[in-house]
């Protein structure tokens, strides 16, 4: 039963953001798959922390569209979210509420799932809240040098404390719906392992992440094969196969490097 009612509930969350252009056709079938798991398996606790993420990453983008509006020539995909993307943000969330009880324990899986889902929000954060920086973000591998607002791998004082709140939003939720009760020792780890995620993230973006440049417009740009002028981009660094989706799923799982050391001297695990 409760199988069913995470499926119907994904569906209906699935269709209202679509109809809500948040998720492409591809985006609300992934959303389907993603949310069934992680409400049917999983339960509300688990529920309320995606939501948390999906919802406020969904208003981000649609409160401040026009303000970054500028950086759409720059980004792979616009403010629906593909299957791709779905995927990059929440499989390893989703990998961990499959394993509860398998591979890892209860408490073990949760504090896995919520760093995934802190890791991916704080991200989310610092690209729709970076956007709001008077300022030009610095390269994260070389802060002497400024970047395009949109620019992988540029960071921000703003960009970098949207980050740590959205990180921490997670965190506090992680804390207060543990399945063994309230538990003030998960908020900080969560907190600060989705915030270090965010930054390796960025780390990627700036180093390794494919990118491509547009001869006509004379932009850097992660679009491939075309434009948004139309004109076929050519690949001038990084991985070719490694897009933003891949960079997003290898962030989230990421932030587990972080805190499985800690998890190991704290009891129960």
């Amino acid at each position: 039963m409760q199988l069913f009612i995470g499926f119907f509930t994904a569906v209906l969350i699935a269709y209202v953001a679509f109809r809500l252009r948040s998720l492409t056709g591809s985006g609300a079938i992934a959303a389907i798959a993603i949310g069934t798991i992680i409400f049917g398996i999983g339960g509300w606790q688990w529920a309320i922390l995606l939501l948390t993420f999906f919802i406020s990453s969904s208003a981000l983008t649609r409160i401040y569209k026009n303000r970054n509006s500028g950086s759409e020539d720059f980004y792979a995909k616009g403010g629906q979210r593909d299957a791709g993307q779905v995927l990059g943000n929440g499989l390893v969330a989703a990998f961990f509420v499959l394993s509860q009880g398998t591979l890892f324990d209860g408490d073990l899986a949760w504090v896995c799932f919520a760093t995934a889902l802190a890791a991916v929000n704080a991200d989310t954060w610092a690209t729709e809240l970076g956007g709001l920086s008077s300022s030009r973000p610095r390269l994260i591998t070389n802060l002497a040098v400024s970047v395009e607002k949109g620019t992988s791998g540029g960071v921000s004082s703003v960009g970098t404390s949207a980050a740590f709140f959205g990180s921490a939003l997670i965190g506090l939720e992680g804390a207060l719906l543990s399945p063994s009760g309230l538990d003030w020792n998960l908020f900080l780890p969560i907190t600060l392992a989705g915030f270090a995620a965010s930054m390796f993230d960025s780390i990627l973006g700036a180093s390794v992440q494919a990118m491509f440049y547009c001869p006509v417009d004379k932009k850097q740009t992660e679009k491939h094969p075309k434009h948004s002028c139309g004109t076929t981009t050519k690949h001038i660094r990084g991985l070719k196969w490694l897009n933003n989706d891949w960079v997003n799923l290898l962030a989230s799982a990421s932030g587990l490097i972080i805190i499985l050391p800690w998890l190991s001297f704290t009891n129960g695990f």
